[in-house]
């Protein structure tokens, strides 16, 4: 479906092109994956570039298993359902979001350093990612982004199940999805090269981006 990342990043530009050079927009990737494709969005775009951390909030004594997600804002989002139905400990549930808080903590330092984070009031957001499987992430994503009164709220990703693209759909104004294919087991198996994104790779691109605006400003 997609040779890697920067190949999906591109097919959705191609998708929100009517947005070109739009002062209004920003793009927000979810690390890490997920700012490999939204750097190529703000290439295309001409727009200003940065990340918006949202990490799954595993099940105890199971760390591939999300019960839910934290955001770099601060917002939690929990399946409750899900925890009822497997009557997790409340406890160890709490434990779980604190370590998660930490690890947040960390990647915003990695990532970003000193610079502050774009303000999203008032503007286009465009938040992407490599692509959506369970929900969890770009739920907490949504919903944190939502409170920051964008203009405009707009998820991109290059792949998702049809189900999770609808409830998606209920928490922003636009999807802008390439692929919804029935048969959804996991994001990697549309990608021909899906190598795991490192930490320094996102703060490269975002490094890399801050240069080139700053460039483009003093022209």
């Amino acid at each position: 479906m997609f040779t890697d990342r920067n190949d999906a990043g591109r097919k959705l530009a191609e998708r929100l092109a009517f947005l070109k050079d739009d002062s209004n927009v920003i793009v927000l990737g979810i690390p890490r994956g997920g700012i490999i494709v939204a750097a190529e969005i703000a290439r295309a775009l001409a727009a200003p570039l940065d990340i918006f951390i949202s990490h799954k909030i595993s099940a105890p004594d199971n760390p591939e298993f999300a019960l839910g997600a934290l955001t770099s804002a601060g917002e939690v989002w929990l399946d409750e359902a899900i925890i009822e139905q497997m009557h997790f400990d409340r406890a160890r549930i709490a434990r779980q979001i604190e370590q998660t808080r930490g690890e947040i903590a960390r990647r915003m330092k990695k990532y970003r350093g000193k610079r502050q984070p774009l303000d999203g009031r008032g503007k286009t957001v465009i938040v992407a990612d490599d692509g959506v499987a369970t929900g969890s992430t770009m739920f907490a994503a949504l919903r944190a982004l939502r409170k920051q009164a964008p203009a405009r709220l707009l998820l991109a990703v290059p792949v998702g199940p049809p189900e999770t693209m609808k409830q998606l759909a209920l928490e922003c104004d636009e999807v802008v999805v390439l692929h919804t294919p029935a048969a959804f087991w996991a994001v990697s198996r549309f990608y021909t090269a899906f190598e795991q994104v490192e930490d320094a790779q996102v703060a490269h691109v975002l490094e890399k981006q801050k240069r080139k605006r700053g460039a483009e400003c003093v022209k």
